[in-house]
C-alpha cells in the first residue's frame, strides 16, 4: 500500500473552542498530534483544515497543509476533499484518518490501524480497546465495537453501538475512532446518505455497515486521550510532561 495520513481540524469545537490551538507545553495541540503522525512513519501526512491559524501553526512547525471548505459536516468529509485535491491521480491507494485531539497517541497505534487493510476484502480498518473500567461498560460516551473475532485481537466488525453490548460474558470493546480507508471506499462513503442507524446512534461509522462495507478492528493496549474539555487538556498536558 502507499498511504497518506490526514488529521482534520476546525476551529468549531463548543466544549473547548479553539481546540487545535490549545497550547500543550508552548505548542498548540494540532502540533502534537502531527508530529505523534509523523513519528508513525507510514506516509506523508498531511493537515486538511479551513483555519489560517491552524495552517499557519502547522507550516510553522514545517508540516504540510491542504486548505479545505468550512462546511464540511464531518472529519471523512473534509479528507475527502483534500486527499482529491492532494493526489487526483489516486496514487495514494489508502488513507488514514487521524483525529486533531489526540496528543498523546502512540505512533504504533497509528500503525496499527492499517494491517486489516493487507486483507482485500477489507474496506475500512479501525481500532478497539478492552474495556476495563466497570462504568465504561454503561456509559453511552464509550463507544462499544461488536464483532466477530477472526484471530486473537483481530475482528469483523458487526456493529458500533453506544449500549452495553453484547449481552453475556465477554469482553466488551470500545471503539477509538481512528480509520484507515481503502481510497474507493472513502469516495463511496461520502457520497451516501446518512443512514438511519447512524442517524439515531449518532455514530458515522454505521453507513459504511449499512450500506455493506466491510470494516474491521484490530485491539491495541490503550485508548488515546481524546481531548474535548478543560479537564481533558490539563490530563494531556500531564501526560506530555
Amino acid at each position: 500500500m502507499n498511504p497518506i495520513v490526514l488529521i482534520p481540524a476546525r476551529m468549531a469545537a463548543t466544549r473547548l473552542p479553539d481546540k487545535p490551538m490549545a497550547d500543550i507545553h508552548g505548542t498548540p495541540m494540532i502540533v502534537h498530534v502531527w508530529r505523534r503522525a509523523m513519528e508513525a512513519a507510514i506516509g506523508e501526512v498531511v493537515v486538511a483544515t479551513d483555519s489560517a491559524p491552524i495552517a499557519e501553526a502547522v507550516t510553522k512547525a514545517g508540516g504540510r497543509v491542504q486548505m479545505t471548505r468550512a462546511d464540511h459536516p464531518s472529519g471523512s468529509d473534509r479528507i475527502h476533499e483534500a486527499v482529491s485535491a492532494l493526489d487526483p491521480t489516486g496514487a495514494h491507494d489508502a488513507v488514514v484518518n487521524v483525529q486533531g485531539d489526540l496528543p498523546t497517541i502512540a505512533p504504533a497505534t497509528i500503525r496499527a490501524a492499517l494491517v486489516p487493510l493487507m486483507d482485500p476484502a477489507v474496506d475500512v480498518a479501525t481500532l478497539v480497546a478492552e474495556i476495563r473500567r466497570e462504568e465504561e461498560r454503561t456509559a453511552p460516551s464509550v463507544v462499544k465495537m461488536v464483532g466477530s473475532q477472526l484471530a486473537p485481537g483481530r475482528f469483523r466488525c458487526l456493529y458500533f453501538t453506544r449500549a452495553t453490548a453484547p449481552w453475556g460474558e465477554g469482553p466488551l470493546w470500545h471503539h477509538i475512532g481512528l480509520y484507515a480507508w481503502r481510497r474507493a471506499a472513502l469516495a463511496r462513503f461520502v457520497a451516501l446518505p446518512p443512514s438511519g442507524l447512524e442517524q439515531r446512534e449518532k455514530l458515522e461509522q454505521l453507513r459504511a455497515l449499512e450500506a455493506g462495507m466491510r470494516i474491521d478492528a484490530v485491539a491495541v493496549q490503550d485508548v488515546p486521550l481524546g481531548v474535548d474539555t478543560p479537564d481533558d487538556l490539563q490530563r494531556a498536558r500531564e501526560l506530555l510532561g
